[in-house]
Parts: structure tokens; sequence; C-alpha cells
């Protein structure tokens, strides 16, 4: 498909004090995407609606619980053997003095989620320790995107029997609001359904088979396609589209736990279908708090829905022009 659309401008790192770090390699097409807020951490939230989810620390994040802060996030291929990514950036944190305070050590806590790529090049190979690392000593304002980092061996586009799925990846993109808030967010899009662009609804991303013909899993779902073509299930927890959506005004916990719920919307604007039982979709959701927080929260939300979406766009777009 010939890409006849400029990619969303911004990107996650414009957001006051969050910078972003990827490692990948490329011949195994497997990698990490570490999201890294200032040196104290940022209040965290997350949100799983996938049900076939690969994370770490997520349960330290809801409403409740003692902990408000975290102090990075790893988005990482590899399925469950990618969570080991989050050692080698726990190891990395500390090094640098950051973490918190407990019994005279330093313990970061840094939340995590995977996406299933072990179906692409080589699947012996898997992000570990020293990829985290790597991630982190990377990272800077300003981040690559398409085909790298935790998306490097992403696809969307799964569920039509003998088709061929598209390269997906990791995308971002960001909006400051007139109150001088920005809303940033970054996505890692692996998902078993299609992708469709959040303003003209065209579909960019989905199932192609041998002759070069797109077909959209969306109208055999439905019943509306004509093509004889018939739907697979692939396997619980083979896709997953995971992500972080930051913000540089003060949140609470409880109002980071629902920016997160509401990325969502963000996801289910571009991937259709998105939530399966085959996804492990999780949202997080970081605030920095450069700004007050007396910002509206309805258009926070709204915001974060948005550049959610136009993230995901942004992965597909910026693989199609790689």
């Amino acid at each position: 498909m010939a890409n006849i659309y400029r990619p969303f401008p911004g990107d996650i790192t414009r957001v006051h004090g969050i910078r972003v770090g990827q490692a990948q390699n490329a011949q195994a097409m497997t990698g990490v995407t570490v999201v890294l807020p200032q040196a104290e951490g940022a209040v965290g939230g997350v949100s799983v609606r996938g049900a076939a989810p690969g994370t770490r620390e997520t349960d330290l994040l809801r409403p409740g619980n003692l902990v408000e802060r975290a102090h990075a996030v790893v988005l990482s291929g590899g399925s469950a053997y990618g969570l080991a990514a989050a050692d080698g950036v726990m190891r990395y944190l500390e090094q640098m003095g950051v973490g918190l305070e407990m019994a005279g050590a330093r313990v970061p806590i840094v939340p995590a989620a995977v996406l299933f790529d072990l179906g692409v090049g080589d699947s012996a190979v898997r992000p570990d320790a020293s990829m985290g690392i790597s991630a982190c000593m990377s990272a800077a304002k300003g981040m690559a995107q398409g085909a790298v980092g935790a998306g490097c061996g992403a696809t969307v586009g799964k569920l039509v029997v003998g088709a061929h799925p598209q390269q997906g990846g990791v995308g971002s993109a960001s909006i400051t609001l007139p109150e001088g808030v920005t809303v940033g967010a970054v996505v890692a899009v692996n998902a078993v359904g299609d992708v469709y662009h959040p303003v003209t609804g065209e579909c960019i991303a989905c199932a192609s088979l041998e002759d070069g013909t797109r077909v959209r899993a969306e109208g055999l779902l439905c019943g509306q396609s004509p093509a004889p073509q018939q739907l697979r299930i692939p396997a619980p927890g083979s896709n997953t589209t995971i992500g972080v959506v930051a913000v540089d005004c003060a949140l609470t916990k409880e109002q980071a736990n629902r920016l997160a719920d509401v990325a969502h919307d963000g996801l289910a604007r571009a991937i259709r279908p998105v939530h399966t039982q085959m996804d492990g979709d999780t949202m997080f959701a970081l605030a920095t708090g450069r700004v007050g927080s007396d910002v509206n929260f309805v258009k926070l939300c709204a915001a974060a829905a948005e550049v959610t979406a136009r993230a995901i766009a942004n992965a597909i777009l910026f693989s199609l022009d790689a």
C-alpha cells in the first residue's frame, strides 16, 4: 500500500520530563522501548483491557496500593521472556541512584508489558537485561518510529486464513493544549486486528494475499465481505498493543489510572477488532507534574485518546516509509 498520509506531529518526549530509549536486534526482529521520566519518577496508572496480557508491576500502580510513582515503563518484544528487559532497566536506574530508598537500598519501580513477536525473526533471541540497559543508555529527547524498539518484530492483521500480516511498529505523537500542558503517547502496535487512520477512517494496515490483494478482517467479521477467505483465531497472547500516555501536569494516582483507561479509546478508534481474547492490550499513564493540577481533566482525557490513536497510525505510517 502506498503511503499517502503524513505522520502526525510530535512524540511523547515533548512531554516535560520524559525521555525514550530504544534497542533492538534487527536480525532477530525483537526489541525494547523504555519510557523514562525524571529521576523522582512520575505518578503512574495502568489499564489492562486485552485478555492475554504479559505484564509486571501492574498491580502496584492500581488505586489504593502503596506506591504512587514509577521510575520507568518498559515495552518489550519477546513475549513473557521479554519481561527480563525490566531487570536491566532496574539495574541501570539503581546505578544512577534512582528508586525508592528502602533499608539503605534503592529500589526502582519499573512496570512492564510485553508483546508476542516470537513468530518472526529468530524466536531464540529475546530482549533481556542487557538490551534493557542498552535502551536506557540511548534515552533522549526525540525518538525513532516504525520497526524499531519493541515494535521491531510487530505485525498487524492476523485474522484472515492464507493471508500475510502487515508490518506493525512503534509510533508516537503529542498535543500541546492551550493551557500549556503537553499530552503524548508511545505505542507498540502488534494487533490481531487491522489499523485505521483516525481522521479518514481508511484502513492503512491489514492482511494481504499472495497477489497483493488486501483483505480487511472487519468485512469478514461483520459478514459484509463476499471474499472466500475465512477467519482464523490466532493463539492467545500471540498479539498485543502496548503503550504509555504521558502528561506534564500533576495528577493523582486515581486520575492517572483513569487516563490509562481512556487511552484505550484511542486503541478502539484505530484498531479493529481490539481488546480480543488473543490480545494483551495494556496502556500505562505517567504524570510528571510540571503544571499544577487545575487542568480540565475531561479535556486531558480527550487528548490522551486522540494522541494514542495518532501514535498507532504513526507506527504504521513510519513502517510504510521505511
